[in-house]
């Protein structure tokens, strides 16, 4: 059996590092995004399949799903990499913002999961993974929205975790505690204070880890912040 991969909100970073590291793995991975222009040369890299999807849409994200099992099959694998936010004090934030935000962040992770619980409970197994982010845990002032988005996320993947768990559907949360490098820049370069970003690689190689963990020791929760970050 073929294996397949599915990662929905595809940037540069951590989303693209993972893909890279799926396919060294033998997967053939299939990336989702708003605009899938900018994955063309990632695809080409990895020979990975691109599908347009908005991830806050219920019609959007059934297609993705039966675009993608016509093209290449269902997905043992989902990872749900998007999220938006609006930033400022909470007298002044735009609603429809705040609200595009809670969608995107959110509501979308909910519309991947549910259709990716269904491929999976036919497969009879799967890992689900969810990116989440200091704001999982912590409030910042100014950022409301964000930590609203995702303090649910959270939420969602907790309450999937014990209910997909005994169906042999893994499901993991990962707190991205600090920020993420830009893929490509020179470390030579980089700050003064070495290793103070996350590395989109050294993302991806915890991904791959609890992706292969043996179902007698799942891990549900992971954090991971530079040495230097305070937490």
């Amino acid at each position: 059996m073929s294996k397949i991969a599915l990662i929905v909100g595809v940037g540069s970073g951590n989303s693209a590092a993972f893909a890279r590291a799926l396919a060294a793995d033998d997967y053939q991975v299939v990336l989702a995004a708003r605009n899938i222009g900018k994955l063309d040369a990632l695809c080409s890299e990895i020979g990975a399949h691109a599908i347009r999807c908005d991830a806050t849409s219920v019609d959007s994200v059934r297609e993705l799903f039966g675009e993608m099992e016509k093209a290449v099959g269902q997905a043992s694998v989902a990872l749900y990499n998007a999220s938006a936010y609006t930033a400022g004090p909470v007298t002044s934030l735009d609603p429809e913002l705040v609200l595009d935000s809670l969608m995107q962040t959110a509501y979308g992770g909910f519309l991947v999961a549910q259709q990716a619980a269904i491929a999976m409970r036919q497969l009879g197994f799967g890992t689900l993974f969810f990116t989440g982010a200091t704001a999982s845990i912590k409030g910042f002032p100014n950022y409301a929205p964000f930590a609203m988005g995702k303090f649910a996320l959270r939420g969602l993947a907790q309450s999937l975790a014990r209910e997909l768990g005994p169906e042999n559907i893994h499901v993991a949360h990962f707190i991205i505690d600090g920020s993420i490098a830009s893929p490509g820049r020179d470390l030579e370069d980089a700050d003064s204070g070495a290793d103070s970003e996350l590395e989109p690689d050294a993302i991806a190689q915890t991904y791959m880890a609890i992706l292969k963990q043996h179902r007698s020791a799942w891990t549900h929760e992971v954090d991971l912040r530079p040495w230097r970050e305070t937490f």
